[in-house]
């Protein structure tokens, strides 16, 4: 990571941006972002910007686009940062930096079907997708997202196997209990008024679903390894 650090700032080109600017470019995009925010990113190792003989963050435009592309990650793919931190650094250690903000590449998520591109999409029928929405799976809409398509994807490759959208009423209750008991885990954090309390809850709460969807795996495999025995 520091190595990494140490190439962008090399490689930084002449034009550096202040926080301010940087905020100007990229809250458009990113309402919720601060300067706050920006600063844990760097101590998460997002970027490393240079810093003026004053102790002024400037920030070139790969650390922008850094910037961008992180944030597009987070947001739409619910990636932890350490995550996404790796597969920057990777991805520029390719010399693939600056296409990995392709829109196309790296946010699916903005992408919206109407119902008839949804079941053409993930080959489900009408039918299964209103079984889908009855079973609380799927909220109704005039066009879904490329989550739900990815949703409504593993729906259609379980229904194969038997495994009806009724029969996955309890997941979506679990997937509830989960979402509370990381509230609950961050109910100091979100109480709290200030913008880096808030950024803080917005970077725990992926990782913490992640870390909870790995036991949940573990304990799956464990009772289907008794059963198989």
């Amino acid at each position: 990571m520091a190595a990494a650090g140490a190439a962008r700032e090399r490689s930084a080109p002449t034009g550096l941006l202040s926080i301010g600017q940087v905020l100007a470019r990229l809250t458009p995009e990113f309402p919720q972002l601060t300067s706050s925010k920006l600063r844990f990113l760097e101590v998460q190792g997002i970027v490393t910007p240079s810093r003026t003989e004053s102790g002024y963050r400037k920030f070139s435009a790969s650390d922008v686009e850094r910037l961008r592309t992180a944030l597009t990650l987070q947001r739409d793919r619910y990636l932890p940062l350490s995550v996404i931190r790796e597969q920057l650094d990777e991805a520029e250690a390719k010399g693939e930096g600056r296409s990995m903000v392709a829109p196309r590449s790296i946010a699916p998520g903005a992408r919206r079907h109407r119902r008839e591109e949804l079941l053409a999409t993930t080959g489900a029928t009408p039918q299964l997708l209103n079984d889908a929405i009855s079973a609380g799976l799927i909220t109704p809409s005039e066009t879904y997202s490329e989550q739900i398509a990815t949703l409504l994807g593993g729906i259609v490759t379980l229904a194969r196997h038997g495994i009806e959208p009724r029969h996955l009423r309890s997941l979506r209750q679990n997937a509830e209990r989960e979402a509370a008991l990381i509230e609950s885990a961050l109910a100091t954090l979100l109480r709290r008024p200030d913008a880096a309390s808030r950024g803080r809850a917005s970077e725990l709460a992926p990782e913490l679903a992640t870390r909870i969807g790995e036991v949940r795996g573990m304990l799956v495999k464990q009772a289907l390894d008794r059963v198989l025995s």
